[in-house]
């Protein structure tokens, strides 16, 4: 059990991005307390990704987005994201205009 006399215990985390080309995961350790946004910085994931610009909004834990100021805990996966080609909403939206709007109603019979 750990007691406030103690030093905090170091985090093991992982920091992952990819791209079409490219996947890159990181396994990187951490003081306790740290947030999501030095954990990227720490583990120096932009020298793999030259020109890499991290939105603060799109950071998450696996799969999940967290704000960047978040504090970690062992053993989480920060995953860095890009940017939506295209949105996936307008995407439904012109398939659906593209097969016919009588589809989906044929369906539920």
């Amino acid at each position: 059990m750990s007691t406030d006399s103690e030093p905090a215990a170091d985090l093991r985390i992982e920091v992952v991005h990819a791209t079409p080309q490219r996947q890159v995961l990181l396994a990187v350790t951490v003081p306790a307390g740290c947030t999501v946004a030095q954990a990227i910085e720490r583990s120096g994931i932009r020298a793999q990704f030259p020109g890499l610009v991290v939105d603060p909004e799109a950071v998450g834990i696996f799969g999940r987005k967290v704000p960047a100021d978040h504090p970690l805990q062992d053993g989480d996966r920060v995953e860095i994201y890009r940017p939506l080609l295209a949105d996936p909403r307008e995407v439904r939206r012109q398939r659906a205009a593209r097969t016919g709007k009588g589809a989906r109603s044929a369906k539920k019979r």
